[in-house]
């Protein structure tokens, strides 16, 4: 990775702030990109701040390497691709793309309004859209290929009760993804989609575990609890999926397209 530039959505904390940490750590600099700011309200846990984004800053610096941040909402395609052009401009390149921004909102789907399922693929899939929009150009500017990881969910490959809004916009990533690597390899850029399981962040863990809960004891029938990781007592860190990330945006990888992969402790297969 060394002398690339990255593109990093939801870098604020969480798996983004690890995808920056691990990127830089392998020699490439940061474009730092993250609401840091209010969430919609159905979003059972804080949001990010101004001052998370510039910590994870201050990570990709500590490795030698430089950050550029954003302060923006991915929905918003103009302010997202003006952020990227600034950035690019500033650093002189753009390799890979890592749409990490996403929301989660469990709930029963009669309890789910009009603006809950909006907010949400808003978030998840015309986000990650914007995303690869604002920064596909300066990948193909640059002739020299690269990687666009969309992150999606075990929710992209399989059913998960509770979040019906949260699934069909994961599995439209999924396809994002997929129908993007047909267009874009032409340019010898590789499109594949990330689908971790339950990973300890902000967003999985707190208040967003008492939300799942609620969700699944307004229906108890067996049959649509939530999947069962096949090695029970795994733990996965952000740094787990950061490896995968690590991977996948390397010339280690440089085969592998079009694909969708599971880094979820079996879930996908329970």
């Amino acid at each position: 990775m060394s002398g690339k530039v990255v593109l990093i959505t939801g870098a604020a904390r969480g798996q983004g702030r690890a995808h920056a940490a691990r990127l830089s750590a392998d020699g490439a600099d940061t474009i730092l990109v993250d609401i840091a700011g209010p969430l919609p309200p159905s979003v059972p846990y804080d949001s990010a701040t101004p001052d998370d984004l510039a910590q994870t800053a201050d990570l990709v610096v500590a490795n030698g390497r430089r950050a550029v941040t954003a302060i923006v909402d991915t929905r918003d395609h103009d302010a997202l691709c003006a952020a990227v052009d600034k950035a690019v401009a500033e650093l002189g390149r753009l390799d890979v793309i890592v749409a990490n921004a996403g929301i989660c909102c469990p709930a029963p789907w009669d309890r789910v309004s009009p603006s809950d399922f909006q907010d949400t693929v808003n978030v998840n899939l015309v986000g990650t859209w914007n995303t690869v929009m604002a920064g596909a150009k300066h990948i193909i500017a640059g002739g020299r290929g690269g990687s666009i990881i969309l992150i999606g969910s075990v929710a992209g490959v399989k059913v998960e009760p509770f979040m019906v809004a949260y699934t069909a916009s994961k599995h439209g990533v999924t396809g994002l993804a997929r129908s993007f690597a047909v267009e874009l390899g032409r340019y010898d850029i590789r499109v594949n989609s990330l689908h971790p399981g339950s990973v300890a962040t902000p967003m999985g863990s707190g208040r967003m575990i008492e939300a799942m809960q609620e969700a699944a004891e307004s229906y108890s029938h067996p049959q649509y609890g939530f999947s069962k990781q096949l090695i029970p007592n795994a733990v996965t860190m952000p740094e787990d999926i950061a490896n995968a990330v690590a991977w996948l945006a390397s010339d280690e990888s440089r085969f592998v397209t079009a694909s969708a992969i599971s880094v979820d402790v079996g879930v996908a297969q329970a």
